[in-house]
């Protein structure tokens, strides 16, 4: 049964599955403008998915066909997924971050082959033992899923008010999660009143009971050394400032006192970034650090999918660390190890 919810002042949500996922769904936000309803993420790319979506909008009294657009908060499947669809029964506008848009341009155009050789010489310098990285050598020529997925035609630029006639909503960029992850500042009074300055459509940033994923998203041509957990504090702090009256995030259930929240996942990221100093006592590479981080199971029991997630984010901490001066690579080290400072 397709569950919508009214948070009032022309703003509902969608509960929109995600097959197979311990999420469950991804939140829709349907946004009423004075040409037709926007969309905020529209879920995942499967049948089930865009059933319940359709459904979803038909229970808000309009269809997937009078969509006006959709702004994308990143390019994630979850959230990205079913724009396409939307498009082709709508001709809906979509709309994302430039740097997010580059990673879609990106998947689209780069070979399948290349992509399995990228991760495994990713995982081979973070440390991976040769029976983790074998299925990717041995599934280059194999379709790699999700390859092409729908190319954004507009643009949204960091810190103006979007195209969304009668509306006032303005883009904050906050990366980290991803490189163009945004979050969406709805600039109107609360329905309701709350103290605060309007409602924040958070994306996967700012999550009530979820700490969000940081992990690396680079251009296997660039060589340039990103820091997305510190780039993900730093807009974590803004949002934090910005104080909205409520936060509607794309995950679980709205919630107030982003502040709160916000100083939570500061502190977890300190604390984690201070365990692993410790953990770094002894030279490590990124998978070594990995398995000795602290998940939601044991390290024996995450699924193949998942360690490569997990040594991604170990890495982006220890970059962190590294530009905090609090650890460095050994030299000569082959795969590289880190140690404390």
């Amino acid at each position: 049964m397709t569950r919508t919810f009214d948070h009032g002042g022309g703003v509902r949500s969608l509960r929109v599955p995600i097959p197979d996922n311990p999420l469950g769904f991804t939140l829709v936000y349907v946004v009423d403008t004075d040409r037709g309803p926007v969309l905020i993420d529209t879920g995942w790319d499967d049948p089930t998915s865009l059933d319940s979506l359709a459904a979803g909008l038909t229970a808000c009294g309009t269809a997937v066909s009078e969509v006006h657009g959709v702004v994308v908060t990143h390019h994630h499947p979850d959230h990205h997924g079913l724009c396409g669809k939307v498009r082709e029964a709508s001709g809906a506008w979509i709309a994302m971050h430039a740097a997010d848009a580059s990673i879609v341009r990106r998947t689209r155009e780069t070979r399948a082959e290349r992509w399995y050789t990228y991760m495994a010489d990713k995982l081979a310098a973070a440390g991976a033992p040769d029976e983790h990285i074998a299925p990717l050598r041995t599934a280059r020529r194999r379709t790699f899923p999700g390859l092409s997925p729908a190319l954004p035609d507009r643009e949204i630029t960091p810190g103006e008010l979007l195209d969304l006639p009668g509306r006032r909503l303005r883009a904050i960029w906050t990366p980290g999660h991803t490189p163009g992850h945004v979050c969406l500042h709805l600039e109107e009074d609360h329905p309701a009143r709350l103290p605060g300055h309007g409602r924040l459509f958070s994306g996967d940033h700012l999550l009530p009971e979820i700490t969000p994923h940081i992990g690396l998203y680079e251009d296997p041509d660039d060589t340039t050394v990103t820091d997305p957990l510190g780039d993900y504090l730093d807009s974590l702090e803004r949002v934090g400032r910005l104080a909205p009256a409520e936060i509607l995030p794309a995950h679980q259930y709205a919630f107030t006192d982003a502040p709160s929240r916000v100083q939570e996942l500061l502190t977890h990221h300190e604390t984690r970034l201070t365990d692993l100093h410790a953990l770094l006592a002894t030279p490590l590479t990124a998978w070594q650090l990995a398995e000795r981080m602290e998940w939601n199971r044991p390290w024996d029991q995450i699924p193949y999918g998942s360690r490569n997630i997990a040594v991604s984010e170990a890495e982006a901490h220890l970059r962190r660390l590294v530009k905090l001066g609090r650890a460095e690579a050994v030299t000569g080290s082959d795969p590289v190890r880190y140690v404390a400072v």
